[in-house]
């Protein structure tokens, strides 16, 4: 996710989203007329499940992100509060306000899909404990197996007690420097004697942008790491913008060579924010060569 710190406020994604649903009937006729990727089974039997976070496709609705998603064989999806959940629903948007005949509609479009809807964030949780075990209820309703976000401290007592009780994990997104996670030392402060549901939601591209090399924080956290928005972008620092995995300056087979050392199992979130309108085929070379290196380092 890029630099607003959290999405809890809706108003640019919305104007973003709106925008978006003109272009969304051609870009969907264009862009599926064939699969632009076969998925990552390769990774797969490494324990990778690779998919995408919705906010890859802002300018689209929830539905049409399923669709993309299903498009390039992938069958998980991180889902971001605050987008339209489809153009059949007028101005929905999901979140944990959701009322149950709406969370059964999004369950079947899921399932007619065969994508599954494993992670949710970034979403703020509070301190207060009956606000944040709202977030949990939708979250354990719907499947979810990760909340990624960017609590304050005072939260965290909250957040670790309802994480053991729902048997769902905390992800602490990094956001670029200054935001409160955006050094990976924060992270293993806050998780330190707590409980294993608690570790980095690591965000490969943040980390670049607050010009840390992805790999050595990969190193630092290892044990630590519950979930990814997985990331390469054209060069260090602030303004650098996504481009297809391995042709980047993140060193993308390095971070997986690290990753497979450490025996890591998780899902991996595509989120590719350049080039909104058009990127699928972007993601589907980032696909195809994140699938090529896992089958690479499975060789031996």
């Amino acid at each position: 996710m890029s630099h607003s710190r959290d999405r809890r406020s809706f108003l640019k994604t919305s104007a973003l989203a709106a925008a978006g649903l003109a272009f969304a009937p051609q870009a969907a006729s264009l862009s599926w007329a064939q699969p632009l990727a076969e998925g990552a089974p390769h990774a797969e039997k490494l324990g990778w499940r690779l998919g995408c976070q919705a906010y890859s496709f802002n300018r689209f609705t929830f539905y049409e992100a399923i669709d993309k998603v299903a498009s390039l064989g992938l069958h998980y999806i991180e889902a971001y509060p605050g987008q339209v959940l489809s153009q059949d629903h007028g101005d929905v948007r999901l979140n944990d306000g959701l009322s149950d005949e709406l969370r059964g509609q999004i369950k079947q479009r899921l399932a007619d899909k065969k994508v599954q809807l494993v992670c949710y964030g970034v979403v703020g949780l509070p301190a207060d404990e009956t606000a944040c075990r709202r977030i949990f209820d939708f979250a354990k309703d719907m499947g979810i197996e990760t909340i990624n976000s960017e609590p304050a401290f005072d939260a965290i007592d909250t957040i670790e007690k309802l994480c053991d009780e729902y048997e769902i994990n905390l992800g602490l997104h990094n956001h670029p420097k200054p935001s409160r996670y955006w050094n990976p030392d924060t992270v293993l402060e806050v998780c330190k004697d707590r409980s294993p549901r608690l570790g980095a939601c690591a965000d490969t591209g943040h980390w670049m942008r607050s010009d840390l090399n992805p790999i050595e924080q990969l190193r630092k956290l290892e044990g630590r790491i519950v979930s990814f928005h997985f990331k390469d972008l054209n060069r260090f620092g602030s303004g650098a913008h996504d481009v297809p995995w391995g042709t980047g300056a993140g060193d993308v087979r390095g971070m997986l060579t690290e990753i497979y050392r450490q025996k890591l199992q998780a899902v991996f979130s595509v989120e590719y924010e350049h080039n909104w309108l058009e990127s699928l085929p972007e993601i589907a070379e980032s696909v195809k060569y994140f699938d090529k290196v896992a089958a690479e380092l499975a060789a031996g």
